[in-house]
């Protein structure tokens, strides 16, 4: 019996695995058991996906049985030692506190083998189930197995973002994605059905799956001819998702918008926008090429937002706001919806998947730049102590050039690694002759930012390439070129602009070359402050399998390497 199993490059466990051997093949068997203590639950409203569960935190919750087959699911997606055995895995919910009639709508959807339901009333046939699975002899071997195999590498968002959307759902949703995504299916039903709009907020961190649950539904709604849009306040992200996620279909690059698209379109023209990187919606919509006749009349940008769908969805971090301007909250976002009367659902994604599934990394991320204090501090009032992790490791430099080395290392493996730095240098236009001038300068060491250009220079990628063609490695990357993107290892300069002096982060504008950050008119000290620690989480949050520290200034070097895997 293997309790609270962690699953692969995920902060999700699943209650217990039981492994053995089988009755019938005499391979290794695995049955994998969530266990509630649910007294009663229901139907919530006529979902066979969703149900409403009395006491419990969240409202509604996932169908227990689906939730088991997610992770059966997840884990053949991962664990390749599955993938070698004759019907290894089965999935089974216990309800060991509920009899079958208090939980008797959990029966109208259809048993698998993944996603076996018995209550407590039931506890023989539970056993019977078990015995069908796993034969009376030690299963120690079978448990070495599973512990031991090796990891399928993860399916990143841009690998299969194109069958995704133009065939089938290829993610694994597990439990607060599956219940967003069947929040937002049943929303748009719904509003079909009473002609009555509906908003879906969905919170969480970086890599909690937000852009996951945004492709699927984009793909699905798409597929059951909804009129649906995909839309982000990211050039970058946008950009990308056209080249990649479209590849091969002008009809699908046509999907992917930009949130100021809408200032001319109709009241609910469409039956769902799916808004990613909400945290990215800005005041207004104008720019400088705005014509004059909109500019005069333009409306804040959540308001257009609200109004394009029956149903907007908004995805969003509300940690990740790094500019001025940008006003994506869940707090605005509702109190716009309320205004105007319409009812909003808000999902919150507790589990966290990107850092190497680290929940403990993103929040020392947290609380080391004072985002955070959920975590205990030690004695002094310092952040806790970074401790590597089976999945995910943290480590600093003790020179730029080590920094890149060692990142240059996991690139020439085959692995995929970008180095990323604090906007602390100027950022020139290519030399005349097509070269790219070396901004990024500590001692004697330099390298070019990534480009601004839309067009690929001197063998660099365009800026909204630079996380995903491998060229753009021997770029440094900025926050608005590495958000909302992901790579295996991450590598971070943190510039002058944000020091360790004594106990107490203090940040430094004259360091920092942002030209939105100038004035103090437009962004006061305290702003600039919080905005410039933003940049920081989103740049340290960028890894699946762990990040490499360096400060350009030596008091703050010496600060993180006293908290990153210190020696005792």
């Amino acid at each position: 019996m293997i309790l609270e199993y962690r699953l692969p490059l995920s902060s999700k466990r699943a209650d217990a695995i039981l492994a053995g051997v089988h009755p019938k093949t005499g391979r290794p068997s695995y049955v994998v058991v969530e266990l509630k203590q649910w007294s009663a639950a229901t139907r919530w409203e006529d979902s066979d996906t969703l149900v409403d569960v009395v006491a419990a935190p969240y409202r509604p919750s996932l169908h227990p049985g689906l939730q088991v087959a997610g992770y059966g699911g997840y884990l053949f997606d991962f664990v390749r030692a599955l993938a070698e055995e004759p019907d290894p895995l089965a999935g089974v919910a216990y309800l060991h506190n509920a009899t079958d009639g208090t939980v008797a709508d959990l029966w109208e959807r259809p048993q698998t083998p993944m996603s076996r339901v018995f209550t407590g009333q039931r506890r023989g046939d539970f056993i019977e189930f078990l015995r069908s699975r796993l034969a009376p002899e030690p299963g120690r071997n079978a448990a070495d197995v599973l512990l031991s195999s090796s990891i399928a590498p993860s399916k990143q968002l841009l690998s299969v973002a194109a069958k995704e959307i133009q065939e089938r759902e290829q993610f694994v949703l597990l439990d607060e994605q599956r219940v967003a995504y069947e929040l937002v299916l049943r929303a748009v039903e719904r509003a079909r059905r009473a002609d009555q709009k509906n908003v879906v907020v969905v919170t969480g961190s970086p890599g909690s799956g937000k852009s996951v649950i945004a492709l699927s539904l984009l793909g699905e709604l798409a597929r059951q001819g909804r009129t649906v849009l995909h839309a982000t306040g990211s050039k970058s992200f946008t950009q990308t998702m056209r080249q990649v996620a479209g590849k091969g279909s002008t009809r699908t690059k046509s999907l992917f918008k930009y949130f100021n698209s809408f200032m001319e379109a109709e009241p609910n023209d469409l039956d769902v926008v799916v808004l990613d990187e909400a945290h990215r919606i800005r005041e207004k919509s104008v720019n400088r090429y705005t014509p004059k006749q909109l500019r005069d009349r333009a409306r804040p940008q959540v308001e257009e937002l609200l109004d394009v769908a029956r149903v907007p969805v908004f995805l969003l971090d509300e940690h990740q706001v790094v500019r001025p301007g940008e006003m994506g909250t869940a707090t605005d976002i509702k109190a716009h919806a309320a205004a105007r009367g319409i009812p909003v659902t808000q999902v919150d994604l507790n589990g966290q998947f990107r850092s190497g599934g680290s929940d403990k990394y993103l929040e020392w991320v947290h609380v080391l730049l004072g985002l955070r204090s959920e975590l205990d501090t030690q004695a002094d009032g310092s952040p806790p102590v970074w401790r590597d992790e089976p999945t995910f490791s943290v480590d600093v430099a003790n020179s730029v050039e080590e920094l890149e080395g060692r990142l240059r290392a996991r690139f020439d493996a085959g692995e995929n690694a970008r180095m990323t730095a604090g906007y602390c240098w100027p950022w020139s236009n290519p030399n005349k002759d097509g070269s790219l001038v070396p901004d990024v300068r500590i001692g004697a060491w330099s390298k070019p930012w990534n480009l601004k250009s839309d067009r690929a220079i001197a063998g660099a990628p365009p800026s909204w390439l630079w996380a995903y063609d491998p060229a753009g490695f021997e770029q440094v990357g900025c926050v608005y070129t590495a958000q909302g993107f992901e790579y295996s290892w991450n590598g971070v300069i943190i510039g002058p602009d944000l020091v360790w002096r004594e106990d107490r982060w203090v940040s430094r504008r004259e360091f920092n070359k942002d030209p939105d950050f100038k004035s103090r008119k437009t962004v006061d000290d305290a702003t600039f402050d919080r905005l410039v620690r933003h940049v920081y989480k989103v740049l340290l949050t960028r890894g699946l399998r762990g990040t490499l520290l360096y400060s350009a200034d030596s008091e703050t070097r010496d600060y993180l390497r006293s908290l990153v895997n210190p020696t005792i």
